[in-house]
């Protein structure tokens, strides 16, 4: 039987050759597309669940409640919270902190291996980390290679990069930062791509010098702590410890209430709130809009083959007829049918496989060289491929099979069967609008994530952000020596217009905030955002005063210059009423001679904060040079012979401004990309479905056309007349989108600060572009379909 049924269905296949073609190509391009959605959330959501013990490890992050109703959270805690836990909470199995940082990394050279010079990210943990988290140890062990002051854990890759081979890695140094010696007691093997945990090069916890801070009051988001829960013991019972762990070690009111809670290990690549060691984050919401496009790409191509397949009824009603005669059974043939349709989707899947193994070189391009997908590396690629051959099969194949196998035998011999009795002309009619409708959503989103981009793009954050340069400078004592005579030098470059120092750009990723008094001894109710910058910092970033002066030359905190958002918050209307007035930041008070006009110091999600800039030469770790742009390359190259002439034993690590702000809408930027991509594949999928039917229409209808052309009827009132029902049905799908659409851009554009004006343009745009094409495609074949010579189409009659 089955082998009637495959053979049935070839000859079918082969008769309605073109049609087959459609629905197999379309198919493919949808199934293609729904496999990478696929493969990318499947390898998103895997991340960090290769632990053991994976719902019992926590980490403990903060967060800041403050009376104006704003909320600040951090990965980061105090540095004697872990401690602190280790003996406070009985419920808990291990506890470890880990602390982030980053350096220069020497290592002398060995036979055959000049010595390496490299600036790396490195981390402090305590042996309890690897405790909580099994790597698999190539030498050494977990609880001795990082007890003791001075020693270091290297991953595979690392060990192989600076030794030539892990094995001969052991028992040898590495120096760091120009200071101390660390000597390899352990080798773990490499991390794998989905992890949060980038661990390279791993000092013992027992060598970070900062380690013994009894501060409570001092958070960086570097310093991590992650806590194994006992077995049987749930989250929840841990509320109240908390609570009064909290109240006991929080004695000390400032203006934020603070606060931890505990998050889950397969929270920490998904929550915005806090980030990770390893600085990647993908929300849900985003996950959730791709499977969402996965499903319309899904749909879109069902409806392809139901309609082509309903409208395709009347020309088998007498193969129907036929077999209902000779005793075929409606279950017989709704087997039949759904047969076909798996033969379709089977051969459309194999080609989709092709499709996307072309395509997956692409996608790791466009999420990073880091990242690697693979269409069979894991076991639930081959479940997800099953599921959508028996989903597609039975989505697209089963109303079809019952329409075509309902058909009354009579009828059917006698081609009587009418385009309402084989598959519902209403049906199809609604399909199209669901389908045009589901383009015109994605046509709207794209127009609307693209102007936005644009936008982000465009907009003036308040400084200079052209041909501006960024150099990491040491940070050591004798180093700082060397700073006047190195500005010196860079100055007298051609390309060169001016030169700071400071400790950021004033937008960045590492924001310090704190406490602060504004004339008063009483701190303010919010926290203050800290620059620290010497007097050329405002020229150089191009910001602009309303009031009062820049800084005066000085290598230590003499006055503050602050922005419009702090007087704001502190309700000063005339910023020249601030001039004079004492500030108290870290114990350092001074007065305010300066007020700069808002510039925005993080991405366009984030409001602007109240900052406060001043001078303090220790904490000096990056120089900004505005240089000329017809200049730029020979500038740079002789800026990077200066610096390694002026420090030798360091590394020289040059970034832009422009580049560093446009990181902060990496994930925009490929979510604009997937949208444009598959809104075009949506929209190919719909046209190519539209072109299909109205040729099965127009061949249906050949007799009707032939007999209003011998009435007097032109070709373009033949051509209006086709296209006519398909412009209503596109027109109703934009009026069905339009809400829709709106809905889900609205929430995509609260997540920002600053956004554009949501206008009517972009679903105008997307109704017409819809419209066009389908006016396009119908008036092709329709055109066909009225030239056709009207003899051949009466002659039988």
């Amino acid at each position: 039987m089955f082998k009637l049924n495959l053979k049935i269905a070839l000859r079918n296949l082969w008769k309605y050759k073109g049609y087959t073609a459609i629905n197999i190509f379309g198919l493919a391009v949808g199934l293609s597309s729904c496999i990478l959605i696929f493969i990318f959330i499947n390898y998103q959501l895997s991340y960090d669940k290769d632990y053991q013990n994976a719902d019992r490890i926590y980490r403990v992050v903060s967060s800041w409640k403050y009376a104006d109703g704003n909320e600040f959270y951090s990965q980061g805690v105090p540095r004697p919270l872990a401690p602190a836990m280790r003996n406070d909470f009985s419920q808990l199995e291990k506890v470890a902190s880990i602390q982030q940082a980053g350096g220069i990394i020497k290592v002398r050279a060995q036979a055959g291996k000049a010595e390496i010079k490299t600036v790396e990210d490195v981390h402090y943990t305590e042996p309890s980390f690897f405790e909580i988290f099994n790597y698999q140890w190539l030498a050494g062990q977990p609880n001795q290679s990082l007890s003791a002051p001075n020693t270091v854990v290297l991953s595979e890759k690392t060990a192989n990069t600076y030794f030539g081979d892990w094995r001969k890695a052991m028992g040898n140094s590495i120096n760091f930062d120009n200071k101390t010696d660390y000597k390899v007691t352990g080798i773990i093997k490499d991390n794998p791509q989905n992890s949060s945990f980038p661990l390279n090069i791993v000092f013992s916890y027992a060598s970070y010098t900062s380690r013994n801070s009894k501060s409570w009051g001092s958070v960086s988001s570097g310093t991590e702590c992650y806590v194994l829960l006992k077995k049987g013991v749930t989250i929840d019972q841990l509320n109240r410890p908390l609570a009064q762990f909290i109240a006991k070690y929080y004695v000390d009111k400032g203006p934020g209430k603070e606060g931890h809670t505990f998050q889950p290990l397969s929270n920490i690549h998904h929550n915005t709130d806090y980030g990770n060691l390893v600085g990647s984050v993908t929300p849900y919401k985003q996950l959730i809009g791709l499977g969402i496009i996965g499903l319309f790409l899904l749909l879109t191509a069902c409806i392809n083959f139901v309609n082509l397949a309903t409208a395709q009824a009347i020309s088998r009603s007498k193969e129907v007829g036929v077999r209902k005669v000779m005793g075929s059974r409606r279950n017989q043939l709704i087997w039949q049918f759904l047969s076909e349709t798996t033969l379709i989707t089977l051969i459309a899947l194999l080609l989709a496989c092709v499709f996307t193994e072309l395509a997956l070189p692409g996608m790791e391009s466009l999420f990073g060289a880091n990242i690697k997908f693979t269409l069979f590396g894991h076991p639930i690629i081959f479940v997800f491929l099953l599921v959508m051959l028996v989903l597609v099969s039975f989505l697209a194949g089963l109303y079809p099979a019952l329409i075509m196998s309902g058909f009354s035998p009579a009828l059917a011999i006698k081609n009587k069967v009418s385009s309402t009795k084989s598959g519902g002309v209403g049906l199809r009619k609604t399909l199209v609008v669901v389908q045009f409708a589901i383009t015109a959503i994605l046509i709207v989103s794209t127009l609307v994530v693209i102007k936005q981009m644009s936008y982000i793009r465009d907009k003036s954050l308040g400084f200079d952000t052209k041909a501006i340069a960024l150099i990491s400078v040491p940070t050591d004592s004798l180093s700082k020596l060397k700073y006047n005579g190195f500005r010196e030098e860079i100055l007298k470059k051609s390309g060169v217009n001016r030169v700071s120092f400071c400790n950021e750009a004033p937008s960045s990723r590492n924001n310090n905030e704190t406490n602060f008094s504004y004339n008063s001894s009483k701190d303010a109710d919010f926290q203050v955002n800290l620059k620290m910058a010497d007097e050329d910092y405002f020229k150089t970033f191009g910001l602009q005063f309303v009031a009062g002066k820049q800084l005066s030359k000085s290598d230590t905190t003499k006055e503050f210059v602050v922005n419009e958002t702090l007087l704001r918050k502190l309700n000063v209307i005339n910023p020249s009423e601030a001039l004079g007035k004492i500030i108290n930041v870290n114990g350092h008070k001074a007065p305010v001679v300066g007020v700069v006009k808002d510039f925005n110091n993080s991405s366009l999600h984030d409001a602007i904060s109240p900052i406060v800039i001043f001078s303090t030469k220790n904490n000096y770790r990056t120089m900004a040079i505005k240089l000329e742009s017809k200049e730029m390359v020979s500038t740079v190259k002789s800026i990077e012979q200066t610096f390694n002439s002026t420090f030798p034993d360091y590394v020289y690590s040059l970034r832009f401004i422009d580049d560093q702000i446009s990181n902060y809408y990496q994930t925009e930027r490929v979510m604009g990309i997937l949208f444009k991509v598959f809104a075009g594949v949506v929209i190919f999928i719909s046209f190519i479905g539209l072109f299909g039917l109205i040729s099965f229409v127009a061949t249906q209808r050949t007799k009707e056309i032939a007999i209003r052309k011998v009435l007097g009827a032109s070709n373009l009132e033949l051509i209006k007349m086709l296209n006519s029902t398909f412009l209503w049905m596109v027109l109703i799908a934009n009026m069905v989108a339009w809400p829709v659409a709106y809905i889900f851009i609205s929430k995509w554009l609260a997540s920002f600060q600053y956004r554009i004006d949501l206008s009517i343009w972009p679903f105008i745009i997307a109704m017409v572009i819809s419209m066009v094409i389908t006016l396009v495609t119908v008036t092709l074949r329709s055109y066909n379909a009225a030239r056709a010579n009207t003899i051949d189409a009466l002659k039988y009659e």
